[in-house]
């Protein structure tokens, strides 16, 4: 049995190294079935951050697909999605480099398919019998940066084949799906100023026999609702997910009626960030299988004769894909890193662990599981998941409280939840405690708290953290003079929003975020170019509050160090965002310390950045609050920090 040692918090020794953080870690994403084949999407920052596609056939044997340089990613939209399809033993997929589209089959490497130069493609859809893809075409040429022409077209998968635009015309299209006969083609369309959580528009369209489109007419969102993920079952029906009834559910629409399967308070469908995002799937016997969103959580469900139940099988990243008599699903639960699990039948058996997104080297008595919290704050409750701080070989001093992490997830439209993260083990293994913040605005319970956010970003939100960081310090679980915020793009908006106007906290974290509102509304990308319209409220006329909300323009309200990180590529959140944040707080003669790199985008992907980030914030925190973390490689420099007594 180990002895128990007694440590400042934040100075533990931690199993949760930086290696196991960049080097072994992997990102799983994009799960697929092709008849008896599984594939998957692997981010891989030891290789240089690139993603890998990656099938494991019948017989159990595990390959890459994509070998190096390839990265297969789409940046329609800046933040991608649907970057492959498969069907029949046939791949596409986007390199992200240049947004090249390449072709595999018949065990041949990959083939370039003919496409336009300076345009990205995404959500594939194939089209075997015509010999072609369809895909979301985003077009950059002789047009604005900010202003790409969005369509949908019709890829010849054979060489020196034409390119066909089949749908154009919207500011916004998503998920061209053919019905199994090839006969009918639906799609989702929306314009600016909207957001596609805000409202969306669902066609269809007749395909005649040469693959032209006819009679194309609306069959959902004549009124405010957004809809997400239509799919053809086999016999020719449309589903869809909407938030018509105020969370997002199934539909099918049956000649000219919309039928609810399963109505319930909670959601079967989330925002449109990325394509390709999977919510539900068909099975056998009139049988859905889906994943639905309560309090925060994500698990699996059957729908089947309107009533819906669950599947034990814990929590998962999205659907389920049928795979045989079972399911292939990436399991994400509270205790273990992210899995590609197979199930393999639904009648009793046992889910079988196909690839680990990390190595299982943390022990349980280590491992912090988020607890879901509740908390009153301005005009009703918000939501948190809490990690305590836990560490089998460590325990605080008596006399001390931990300092606690706030944590502000991105979008702001999006959704945090308790699935393992080593980037939250990182901090409670070191004795911090993390709370996880689903302020006003997240997704994940419904339209109205969605919409609390409506014209109250930079308020909701930082009321929101602020209580939640209250709430604990009021229960005795941390320490009031050693709270910190931290989050990346909009959360990096909500930390510098909260620290330049609240004395609350200790030390704050930027990622790529946010500092003056004006800057990003005309220097950011199409997709996102009208979102502040609804956050905030619609240029020129709201103009004073844009100033009003912007942190930069109350660095004097700032009476703590802030550290800032942010990719030198970043399209969504240029870095002038960062640095006019760095100069404003310098000039003032603040703790500030800034940390660019040359590569990286909106999020960090290269093993290299993510260790040097990791040591920097934790080291920043350490001199800031006294402690002194162990076995850092680097430490991190700080201008206008006054050197530590003694």
């Amino acid at each position: 049995m180990s002895t128990v040692m007694i440590a400042p918090y934040g100075a533990w020794v931690s199993l949760v190294s930086v290696e196991l953080m960049t080097e072994a870690a992997i990102g799983l994403s994009g799960l697929s079935v092709d008849d008896q084949d599984l594939y998957w999407l692997e981010a891989r920052p030891s290789e240089n951050g690139r993603t890998v596609l990656c099938r494991r056939r019948a017989d159990g044997e595990i390959e890459d697909l994509t070998p190096p340089p390839f990265n297969v990613a789409s940046r329609v939209h800046e933040y991608g999605g649907g970057a492959y399809t498969v069907a029949a033993g046939v791949v596409v997929f986007s390199e992200r480099a240049d947004g090249s589209v390449w072709l595999i089959e018949a065990g041949s490497p990959p083939r370039r398919i003919e496409t336009q130069e300076d345009c990205r493609y995404a959500d594939f859809d194939f089209d075997l019998p015509r010999r072609r893809v369809l895909a979301v075409r985003e077009d950059h040429r002789s047009r604005p940066p900010s202003d790409p022409k969005a369509a949908i077209v019709a890829l010849s998968l054979d060489p020196g084949g034409a390119e066909t635009i089949l749908v154009e015309g919207p500011d916004f299209l998503s998920s061209p799906r053919l019905s199994p006969g090839g006969e009918r083609l639906t799609w989702i369309a929306w314009d600016h100023p909207g957001m596609p959580w805000d409202g969306t528009k669902l066609f269809v369209a007749g395909v005649t026999r040469e693959g032209a489109l006819e009679a194309a007419r609306l069959v959902a969102g004549a009124t405010p609702e957004a809809i997400v993920q239509p799919e053809w079952s086999a016999d020719g029906t449309l589903y869809y997910c909407s938030d018509r009834s105020g969370w997002w559910n199934l539909y099918a629409l049956r000649g000219t009626a919309i039928e609810s399967l399963a109505p319930v308070e909670a959601e079967i469908g989330g925002p449109h960030w990325v394509f390709r995002q999977h919510y539900y799937d068909f099975l056998t016997c009139g049988r859905i299988v889906a994943a639905i969103v309560r309090d925060g959580i994500r698990t699996a469900v059957l729908i089947a004769d309107g009533r819906i139940a669950p599947l034990d099988i814990g929590q998962v990243q999205d659907c389920p894909r049928p795979l045989g008599d079972g399911l292939a699903y990436i399991a994400t639960p509270p205790s273990a890193p992210p899995s590609v699990s197979l199930l393999p039948s639904l009648e009793g058996s046992e889910p079988i662990v196909i690839r680990r997104a990390a190595p299982a080297v943390v022990p349980e008595e280590t491992i912090s599981i988020g607890e879901p919290i509740e908390f009153a704050t301005r005009g009703g409750v918000a939501h948190a998941f809490w990690y305590p701080p836990k560490n089998r070989d460590y325990k605080g001093p008596s006399d001390e409280l931990p300092p606690l992490v706030v944590l502000s997830h991105g979008g702001p439209t999006s959704m945090t939840t308790n699935s393992f993260s080593l980037s939250v083990q990182w901090w409670t293994s070191r004795g911090f405690g993390v709370v996880d913040v689903n302020y006003g605005g997240s997704t994940g319970y419904g339209r109205a708290y969605r919409e609390r956010l409506d014209g109250q970003w930079g308020v909701v939100d930082v009321e929101d953290c602020a209580a939640a960081a209250t709430h604990l310090v009021e229960r005795g679980l941390a320490d009031a003079a050693r709270l910190v915020i931290r989050g990346g793009s909009a959360g990096g908006f909500t930390t510098l929003a909260a620290l330049t106007s609240l004395k609350l906290f200790k030390a704050g974290a930027s990622f790529y975020g946010v500092g003056d509102l004006i800057l990003l509304a005309k220097d950011t990308h199409k997709f996102e170019s009208r979102y502040l319209d609804r956050l905030i409220g619609p240029l020129p006329q709201a103009r004073a509050v844009y100033g009003e909300r912007s942190p930069v323009n109350h660095i004097d309200r700032l009476a703590c160090p802030v550290i800032f990180f942010q990719g030198e590529d970043d399209k969504t959140v240029p870095p002038n965002q960062a640095q006019t944040m760095v100069e404003a707080v310098a000039a003032r003669g603040l703790p500030v310390a800034y940390y660019s790199f040359a590569g990286e985008g909106h999020g960090f992907r290269k093993a290299e950045t993510l260790r040097r980030a990791l040591e920097l914030e934790l080291d920043f925190y350490g001199r800031g609050f006294g402690f002194t973390a162990p076995g850092l490689s680097e430490r991190v420099i700080i201008a206008n920090m006054p050197a530590r007594e003694g």
